[in-house]
């Protein structure tokens, strides 16, 4: 081989080398820029702690689920009743529908009705004309009622079903001894033959049947799961008898609930026993008193943290943000 041909397969085989090294650099570039790529796509910002807390601040002010207690007045006499019969005063029909429509355009998306016994004022027209105003009007995607069933009759099912979703009725023992010494009771009505009754009426109007039952020293031993069972409720809200300064216990309360307490250990027996029921949902003191938020007869927001009920203003003065503010709920 001369020289000019050894010269021309070096510079080739060079060009080759070259080649080479630009195609691989080229290939492990292009894999680096997709991983990073996927990387930066599927890891999310970071967000800085201040963002954090003002989503945190948005979403606690917002009601999204608001339980209204219209009415302080009831034809029980329960115990251990944590909101009772302080007052006698009922907002005007509209004034009541103010508020609602504030709360919807604030993110309200359920709302239920409670007492008191709802049913109550009016013979159930004015519990009936605002769950008609929130299901028609508003159109909340939940609607829902919490009752004694003591009141209830079947001609207001066939007024206002068709805008009813959920009715829970209250039912802490199916004795009717036991419902006599809570004060679950009217006359010698039998609460357990009325609970019957108006479990096939939701049935027949599509009304979903809910149960909540408080637990006690007067029923904490009871077996609930074969009539829990047989009447087959979406749901069975089991809660633990709750102390409320000012309420149920304290020099100015209405009650005397000391006695219906029991004990966390207690709870947890009572749920242990009925773990085989699907619907049962328990709801201990703790959660009670954070988790659920609370509107009063006068619109206003009931802060129940340090085991009283404090009110804020009513949202029908200063709106729904700065009253609820004061709340103390906490949804987490």
């Amino acid at each position: 081989m001369n020289v000019s041909s050894l010269v021309a397969f070096s510079v080739l085989r060079l060009q080759l080398s070259i080649s080479t090294l630009h195609c691989l650099f080229a290939s492990i570039f292009s894999k680096v820029c997709n991983w990073t790529i996927r990387a930066y796509r599927g890891t999310p910002s970071p967000v800085s702690p201040q963002k954090l807390d003002q989503k945190r601040i948005q979403n606690a002010m917002t009601p999204t689920s608001v339980n209204y207690h219209f009415t302080r007045q009831c034809n029980y006499k329960c115990g251990f009743c944590f909101h009772t019969a302080k007052t006698s005063f009922v907002l005007p029909l509209e004034e009541a529908k103010r508020g609602l429509k504030l709360l919807k355009d604030s993110g309200m998306e359920k709302i239920n009705f409670s007492g008191g016994e709802p049913f109550l004022h009016d013979k159930g027209e004015f519990l009936g004309k605002l769950v008609q105003y929130c299901k028609q009007d508003l159109q909340l995607p939940s609607v829902s009622i919490v009752s004694n069933g003591s009141m209830i009759k079947e001609k207001w099912f066939k007024k206002y079903g068709d805008y009813l979703d959920i009715l829970a009725i209250s039912c802490d023992s199916f004795d009717d001894a036991t419902n006599q010494l809570i004060g679950r009771t009217q006359g010698k009505k039998s609460h357990v033959d009325n609970l019957n009754k108006i479990c096939n009426w939701c049935q027949q109007y599509r009304v979903a049947f809910k149960i909540n039952s408080v637990i006690n020293t007067f029923n904490v031993d009871e077996d609930m799961v074969e009539h829990i069972v047989t009447l087959n409720p979406v749901r069975w809200k089991v809660f633990q008898c709750l102390l409320i300064d000012g309420e149920n216990a304290g020099e100015e309360a209405l009650r005397e609930a000391e006695r219906f307490i029991i004990s966390d250990k207690q709870f947890q027996e009572f749920l242990d026993r009925h773990s085989s029921v699907p619907c049962l949902v328990p709801e201990s003191n703790e959660k009670m008193r954070n988790s659920y938020l609370i509107l009063d007869e006068f619109m206003r927001f009931l802060d129940c943290r340090d085991g009283r009920k404090d009110p804020s203003k009513s949202i029908l003065d200063v709106g729904v943000k700065e009253a609820i503010s004061f709340s103390g709920f906490d949804e987490t």
